[in-house]
């Protein structure tokens, strides 16, 4: 079977971070506070904005925007590798644990948590 695009972007990050003998920095604890810092700082474009002001924010700092879900993705690529942890099987298995909890017939249009519904 041929690497997805996921595995190969992976490596790709793997090659870029062993390069530079940056993996002795990368322990689980360190990549998970930097998955969360970099996820802040997107965090941060949006705070205290109108619903105007947002969609303004996203036309101005789409670049910006872009290379803030860049590093996240970097972070957590890297944290699932360092955990030895299948993000595809991870999301499906996530998705089909989702859909039982929030069958559409009881959650459709509805923000209710799986055991409120």
């Amino acid at each position: 079977m041929p690497d997805s695009q996921l595995s190969l972007i992976t490596q790709k990050i793997i090659a870029f971070r062993d390069a530079r003998d940056w993996k002795q920095f990368h322990n689980a604890k360190d990549l998970a506070a930097g998955l969360a810092i970099e996820a802040s700082e997107l965090q941060e474009l949006f705070l205290w904005k109108t619903p105007e002001e947002v969609s303004q924010t996203v036309s101005s700092k789409k670049t910006q925007i872009s290379e803030e879900l860049a590093d996240i993705t970097w972070f957590l690529l890297l944290l699932s590798n360092e955990l030895d942890i299948d993000l595809i099987e991870a999301v499906t298995a996530k998705y089909e644990k989702n859909a039982a909890k929030y069958p559409v017939e009881k959650a459709k249009g509805s923000h209710a948590k799986y055991d409120e519904l």
